[in-house]
């Protein structure tokens, strides 16, 4: 036999193995991604049900909101709130809150 004929036949058995295994690979990869595919759509699926189940309607009695209220300049702090001190306070925490409760009053 000549080289050609050699190589050529070397050629041939090569991808006779090599092409089976190539094609089997690439058909498990896409059958896994189909799978994938399948699995995420499922999951959407379930969500958008759990979504739909707990979702409310909403109803305003008085129609739509057209003016917001006006916000308080501050807030009372309620006296639990400033601790143990009981009747004595901080000479810094005594002179914010007359300077809070002035401009209150202003």
């Amino acid at each position: 036999m000549s080289k050609q004929t050699t190589f050529t036949l070397a050629c041939v058995v090569v991808l006779s193995a090599l092409l089976p295994g190539v094609a089997g690979y690439l058909s498990a990869r896409l059958e896994a991604l189909e799978a994938a595919e399948r699995n995420l759509q499922a999951l959407e699926a379930r969500l958008h049900v759990r979504e739909a189940r707990d979702t409310r309607p909403v109803s305003f009695p008085g129609g739509p909101c057209l003016r917001t209220p006006a916000t308080p300049r501050f807030q009372q702090v309620p006296a639990i709130a400033l601790g143990g001190y009981g009747k004595r306070l901080p000479d810094w925490l005594a002179g914010l809150l007359r300077e809070v409760g002035r401009s209150a009053r202003d």
